[in-house]
């Protein structure tokens, strides 16, 4: 029982990170092409200045909940994607740096070069966070004693020793990379104004069409990677529930979106965002990462999970931070609700 619940607990934390960090990564890549202005970017960064360092919250502590609940999991897969993970951790060092100190440098080169590298930055971070999830849903290639080392490509094709990249991972790698660009736009039309916010809605409509294509290729290819993800569906029926609310999903943010309802066309984005990933979470279960030598070396719930008194102590302390973190998030999207003014400062900046 407490395996069945801390798996879902570290799902969640997953979701809400791409969910809520997702909208902010997706405005990082569009603001150097919807914008044309000084003012306009201001306006377009100062969108995500006052949460972005806050919806990374969900990342850090994500990471520290498979620490005590899943240990196994957190040595293998943090000894396996090494390579991987240094550079998600240097694009998001680079993301941070360039987006803080653009407002510090009055010099138009400059802002240049770091508005450029916080668009690069923000890209590839989609791309890479898209293709780990699909190398959890593809399997890699597991040795008995649990470990694994993944080079960043080999023959681009998916095997018993894959690489990081291949043409399935890269294809998730495009489905979040459209998907929260298109995120990222939809937030765009609830927080800015004028033409801005009217390129933005124009924008969505061709990601719109995009990420349906994308996301009809992504299923038919996780089905042929991996057949065992369909396992769960068709022992629990109902749960198809899920790839029918993504196709409603889907239909919602082009419904509301051609109806100028942007906050509703926004949380059709994220609705579309939870159940894409449950619904992949879903078709692991109970495997936390799959192997591709053989279904015996997978690492599975019952094989990582902790004992039962660091569960049971660690239940109550997650809690607790949860609800703290939660509360902050409420309060900082509260305090800063309303459309962002044309003067908002980059890092932090308030809305008006």
């Amino acid at each position: 029982m407490m395996g069945f619940v801390w798996f879902w607990l570290v799902a969640i934390m997953i979701v809400g990170y791409v969910v809520l960090d997702g909208f902010d990564l997706g405005v990082g890549v569009l603001h150097l092409f919807l914008t044309r202005n000084e003012s306009e970017r201001r306006a377009t960064l100062g969108s995500i200045g006052p949460v972005w360092d806050g919806n990374e919250v969900w990342l850090l502590a994500g990471g520290g909940t498979l620490y005590f609940a899943f240990p196994l999991l957190y040595a293998s897969a943090f000894s396996g994607f090494y390579l991987p993970l240094m550079i998600v951790l240097w694009l998001l060092v680079l993301r941070g740096v360039s987006l803080e100190l653009r407002s510090h440098l009055d010099l138009g080169v400059w802002r240049a070069l770091l508005d450029g590298v916080f668009g690069l930055a923000s890209a590839l971070l989609c791309i890479f966070f898209g293709a780990a999830f699909a190398n959890v849903l593809r399997g890699v290639s597991l040795q008995p004693d649990g470990y694994f080392f993944l080079p960043l490509w080999t023959n681009w094709l998916p095997g018993t020793y894959p690489g990081v990249l291949d043409w399935y991972t890269v294809i998730g790698g495009l489905v979040a990379l459209v998907a929260l660009m298109q995120h990222g736009a939809l937030w765009l039309t609830v927080k800015t104004s004028g033409e801005l916010e009217q390129r933005a809605r124009r924008v969505v409509t061709p990601l719109w069409f995009l990420l349906v294509a994308l996301t009809v290729i992504s299923l038919f290819a996780t089905i042929y990677v991996r057949p065992a993800n369909l396992d769960n569906y068709f022992n629990y029926p109902a749960t198809f529930i899920v790839p029918v609310g993504v196709a409603a999903a889907l239909a919602a943010i082009w419904f509301w979106n051609r109806r100028m309802q942007p906050l509703k066309a926004f949380l059709a984005s994220a609705s579309y965002l939870f159940l894409m990933l449950a619904g992949g979470v879903w078709g692991l279960y109970p495997d936390l990462l799959p192997a591709t030598t053989g279904a015996a070396n997978s690492i599975t719930i019952n094989r990582a999970i902790s004992g039962p008194y660091t569960l049971s102590v660690g239940l109550i302390w997650w809690s607790l931070g949860m609800a703290l973190a939660v509360a902050y998030i409420v309060f900082v999207y509260t305090r800063f609700r309303g459309k962002t003014g044309p003067g908002a400062a980059n890092g932090h900046g308030a809305a008006s």
